[in-house]
């Protein structure tokens, strides 16, 4: 008996279905953008600062991984707390130019300074960081409770270096406590300085008396004997150079901050370049290399991809309204 002719039509049925879903999935999986010239990422401040540290390293990183076929470029667009950085940004058409932003964006525009993360195109959450606070080596301030006292007993007795705005997440290391101390804090002599490096720099030629900073950059200077750490606005203490700084819950205030740090792209970024930069960061984040990152910086790996990462700007600029009311430094 012939076998019947229909078996035969329905295996060339179901090759030609397994060879279109094969060409479906490879078309899903290649979105058809990759950078085609040098890729800029933007640091908001001047060298030495947060965001250009960070990006250094993970510029590092790429190039030991080789995991891109263009150069990849850090560029310092310090100003206005971000400002200068987040408006190169956006006079930008594609997704060859990203900026790590932070929550001062969120902190600056809500006080009437700044743009906001609306009008960007968020493209991953990568991570968070503690904020600690740090005095020269001979300073005669001796832990984060001696330095509440002195601005309880005169508010004007010590000047604060603040990178790089006033309300954003390094002043909020300090301005929690103060707060919770019942310190009016629109009183303290604030320094406005354009990065972390810049106001701890100062902080070591004397011409401020307190920094607070990121713990990555107060962690590396502690490490050179060029400041001491005397508080983190940590839920636990940290490691390693930092194991023996107390957090502020230790002394008596219940302080907790950190600064997530996301990347944001030009508004008219296309879902297809979203998508390359979400692959080349989670490669990234889940790579030994930048885990290694992570732990020497202190940071914490809070990797999200453009969805979560704009729901989580979401729930931080709602929670920063309240926060900067509370601490009246907004109406």
């Amino acid at each position: 008996m012939r076998k019947p002719i229909f078996g035969r039509a329905l295996n060339a049925t179901c090759v030609a279905a397994v060879l279109s879903l094969t060409a479906v999935t490879a078309i899903a999986a290649d979105p058809g953008w990759k950078p085609g010239k040098a890729v800029e990422l933007v640091a908001i401040n001047a060298p030495g600062g947060g965001s250009d540290r960070i990006l250094r390293l993970m510029v590092k990183v790429f190039q030991e991984q080789k995991a891109m076929d263009v150069p990849v470029n850090v560029v310092n667009k310090p100003g206005g707390g971000g400002a200068v950085a987040y408006a190169y940004i956006n006079q930008q058409v594609d997704g060859h130019h990203l900026v790590l932003a932070n929550k001062s964006m969120m902190t600056n525009n809500i006080v009437g300074r700044g743009p906001s993360y609306t009008e960007f195109t968020p493209v991953v959450n990568l991570f968070a960081e503690y904020i600690s606070v740090t005095v020269k080596l001979d300073s005669q301030i001796k832990g984060g409770a001696d330095l509440v006292d002195r601005l309880k007993k005169d508010i004007n007795s010590l000047s604060l270096g603040i990178a790089t705005s006033i309300g954003n997440p390094n002043h909020q290391g300090l301005a929690v406590v103060l707060h919770l101390a019942k310190i009016d804090i629109k009183k303290t002599r604030n320094v406005i300085f354009p990065s972390g490096g810049a106001a701890t720099t100062a902080l070591m030629g004397g011409h401020v008396d307190v920094a607070p900073v990121t713990a990555a950059l107060a962690a590396s200077l502690a490490r050179n004997n060029q400041v001491r750490v005397i508080a983190v606005a940590a839920p636990q203490r940290l490691g390693g150079v930092l194991a023996n700084t107390p957090t502020w819950r230790e002394q008596g205030y219940d302080a907790v901050v950190s600064n997530s740090r996301t990347f944001l792209g030009p508004k008219s970024m296309s879902a297809a370049q979203v998508a390359y930069w979400e692959r080349v960061f989670k490669r990234l984040a889940e790579s030994e290399e930048w885990k290694k990152e992570l732990d020497d910086n202190f940071w914490s790996s809070e990797y999200l991809p453009a969805p979560d990462a704009r729901k989580q700007m979401d729930r931080d600029d709602a929670q920063l309204r309240a926060f900067l009311k509370e601490l009246a430094l907004v109406k």
